[in-house]
C-alpha cells in the first residue's frame, strides 16, 4: 500500500484509508466482538468498552494474547501500513449509540505514537483540536474511564476533522498524535462542512449513512463500533516487577 496517497489535510501524519476491509469483514468483526462474555465490556458513563491485549500500566503493558480474530486485523494494519515497529499489541474496542461521543483526549505516553481506528457501523465525525502540552500524563483530574488523558484548556486555531464512514481506517501519527486532541461530539447528527477528506470518504459510503447533502449534516442512525489498534513498546510479564 502506497500509504503516502492516503495523507489528508493540512497536518502531514493523518492518513484516511476508505474501504479498508470488506463487507464481510466487518460483519465477521461484529460477531465476534458481540459474541464475546458479558464480562468482557467494561460500562462507561458514556459508552462501553472492550480492552483486549492486557492492562495498559502507566510504566507499561501487562500483557495478554490477543485472539485469533484481532491478530488477523491488527497483521493487516502493520503490514499495510508499515508505521509501526512491532507487532500491534493492544486493542480497544469502544460502543457508541448514536448520541455518544467521546471527550476530546490524547492516548499518552505509553503507546508508540502512531494509532489506528478501524470504524464499523454508523459512520462518524472526529475532530482534532491543538492543545498545550500536558502538564502531568499521569494526572488522574485529566483521565477519563477508559484510561486515556483528557485537557480541557483547547485551542481553535488550527483544528480540523476527519469524516469516518463504516469499514475505513484512520491513522494518525508523530504531531497529530503528540500535539492534538481528538474527539466525537455526543450529538445523534454531525456536520462534516469542514472536513478535510469528504471527497475521500463519501466516493466510498455505498449508501452507509443518511445525509442532509445541502447542509452537510451527518445522522447517525446506528450503533458505531471502533477497534483503536495501539502499540506498548513496553511490556512487563510481571505487574510488581516494575
Amino acid at each position: 500500500m502506497d500509504l503516502e496517497s492516503f495523507r489528508v489535510g493540512l497536518t502531514p501524519t493523518v492518513f484516511y484509508i476508505p474501504g479498508f476491509i470488506t463487507d464481510q469483514e466487518e460483519a465477521q468483526l461484529l460477531n465476534h466482538i458481540y459474541g464475546a462474555s458479558g464480562s468482557k465490556w467494561k460500562t462507561l458513563k458514556n459508552r462501553r468498552l472492550q480492552n483486549w491485549g492486557g492492562m495498559v500500566h502507566e510504566k507499561g503493558l501487562v500483557p495478554q494474547e490477543l485472539p485469533s480474530w484481532l491478530t488477523k486485523i491488527t497483521e493487516k494494519i502493520n503490514e499495510s501500513s508499515g508505521l509501526f515497529p512491532s507487532a500491534i499489541n493492544h486493542v480497544l474496542i469502544n460502543e457508541y449509540h448514536p448520541d455518544q461521543g467521546i471527550m476530546p483526549h490524547q492516548d499518552g505516553p505509553a503507546y508508540f505514537p502512531v494509532v489506528a481506528i478501524l470504524s464499523l457501523g454508523s459512520p462518524v465525525v472526529m475532530d482534532f483540536s491543538p492543545h498545550l502540552r500536558l502538564i502531568s500524563g499521569d494526572d488522574d483530574n485529566s483521565r477519563d474511564q477508559s484510561g486515556e488523558s483528557g485537557v480541557s484548556e483547547r485551542d481553535n486555531q488550527n483544528s480540523f476533522s476527519v469524516l469516518m464512514m463504516p469499514r475505513s481506517l484512520l491513522i494518525f501519527k508523530d504531531e497529530a498524535y503528540s500535539d492534538y486532541l481528538h474527539g466525537i461530539s455526543d450529538s445523534p447528527t454531525h456536520c462534516y462542512k469542514q472536513v478535510v477528506n469528504e471527497a475521500e470518504a463519501l466516493a466510498c459510503s455505498s449508501g452507509d449513512s443518511r445525509t442532509d447533502g445541502d447542509n452537510k449534516i451527518l445522522h447517525r442512525d446506528q450503533t458505531r463500533v471502533s477497534l483503536t489498534c495501539r502499540l506498548v513498546p513496553k511490556v512487563h510479564k510481571n505487574l510488581f516487577r516494575f
